[in-house]
């Protein structure tokens, strides 16, 4: 019990944080990287399509820290 008079969790209770994939992080962080230089290759010649690119590589880098 606790000074408050309230009972202690369990520590056992908690779920636990599953640990990120460090393989497909690493595998998405290659294709994120590989969409990001297409795009910053593509700045010269249509920016439009760079920008579009560039805002799918954000997306991807999203998805990412999510895996």
């Amino acid at each position: 019990m606790t000074r408050t008079g309230g009972i202690m969790s369990d520590h056992r209770s908690k779920p636990k944080q599953q640990l990120p994939d460090a393989r497909k992080h690493q595998l998405i962080s290659f294709i994120k990287s590989g969409i990001r230089i297409g795009g910053y290759a593509l700045v010269p010649f249509n920016l439009v399509w760079a920008t579009i690119f560039l805002i799918l590589s954000e997306i991807v880098g999203i998805i990412e820290e999510l895996v």
